[in-house]
């Protein structure tokens, strides 16, 4: 998570407003390597720590991964979101999957760790249909008990990222066997998306599954949170935004098979809130950002000295 400054509340709802870096200190991040048992399910783990002088807000846009925060204490304010719900102040929680954008802003210090999960991931290891998650923030208590008060008081009795994360490793790696299992099929139209950046032909996966439109569309919509169609949106918006940081807009409509450059702009708009120049001008952070590249990440159990969050341009496998 990265931060921008504190809105008024009178401007909390202006989605065009424009965002400033605030006085802080960080954010820092620690990041650490995810389990190969958890490879498709847990996309990356983060220790997150930041403080700042005064109530700072951040732009969260739309992503394909969703974050389980497990926090020491403070909360944090979701101020706005574009579509769903779940406006309001959270410690723990788990951000289902969205087709929009959101506000948050916190005050003084935010500490947590950050466990950014697929949808397969919230089928196989909270036992939940994505269905139930998507469009919503949801308590902790509510959408993975597993992570319960004990677990959490153990969590931050530990002194360092790497014993805390051998907990989270341990936690996750008991949840593997008591989770949903998605349909075969679902699983690999999502893995399809994924791998083509979003520019996959729908119709032509559901073809290959060998179900008619409408079952295709129920069933995935039931697992993964949202339909195909919208999943796929949000995986190409996610790859064109890394390539807006470096090529012409033009370009990035054209090579991510958007109809035209508008086609782009309005795409953005919808899953960011602002139109692209103003979007880049704020930066904000991503889970893909968050997560960092794979040589990034440390094998499990060890720390890393706290690092700034590293914009991630290269495309997404």
């Amino acid at each position: 998570m990265s931060l921008s400054p504190g809105l008024k509340k009178s401007d909390r709802r202006h989605p065009t407003m424009a965002f400033s870096q605030p006085p802080s200190i960080g954010p820092s991040l620690v990041r650490h390597r995810v389990r190969p048992e958890l490879t498709g399910l847990v996309a990356g783990i983060v220790g997150h720590r930041e403080q700042a002088s005064q109530p700072v807000t951040r732009r969260q846009v739309a992503g394909s991964l969703m974050p389980l925060v497990l926090s020491s204490g403070p909360t944090l304010d979701v101020v706005h979101l574009s579509h769903g719900a779940g406006e309001g102040r959270h410690d723990s929680f788990v951000a289902g999957l969205m087709p929009g954008w959101a506000t948050t802003s916190f005050s003084q210090v935010q500490l947590s760790v950050q466990i950014y999960l697929t949808p397969l991931g919230i089928l196989r290891l909270l036992g939940l249909p994505g269905r139930e998650l998507a469009s919503s923030v949801v308590s902790l208590a509510e959408a993975a008990p597993a992570f319960n008060q004990d677990f959490l008081e153990q969590l931050w009795d530990r002194p360092t990222w790497g014993k805390r994360f051998e907990l989270v490793d341990r936690k996750l790696l008991s949840l593997l066997s008591g989770g949903l299992s998605p349909d075969p099929s679902v699983a690999w139209m999502w893995r399809q998306i994924q791998g083509a950046g979003g520019r996959a032909r729908i119709g032509d996966l559901i073809e290959q599954t060998g179900w008619s439109e409408r079952h295709a569309t129920s069933r995935f919509t039931a697992q993964i949170g949202l339909g195909p169609k919208a999943a796929s949106r949000i995986v190409r918006f996610e790859n064109a935004l890394r390539a807006l940081r470096k090529l012409p807009a033009a370009r990035v409509a054209a090579e991510f098979g958007f109809a035209d450059q508008s086609h782009l702009v309005r795409e953005v708009h919808r899953f960011a809130g602002v139109a692209p120049t103003d979007l880049l001008r704020e930066d904000p952070p991503t889970a893909h950002s968050a997560i960092g590249s794979g040589s990034e990440r440390l094998p499990p159990g060890q720390d890393q000295s706290p690092v700034r969050p590293r914009r991630d341009l290269s495309p997404q496998g």
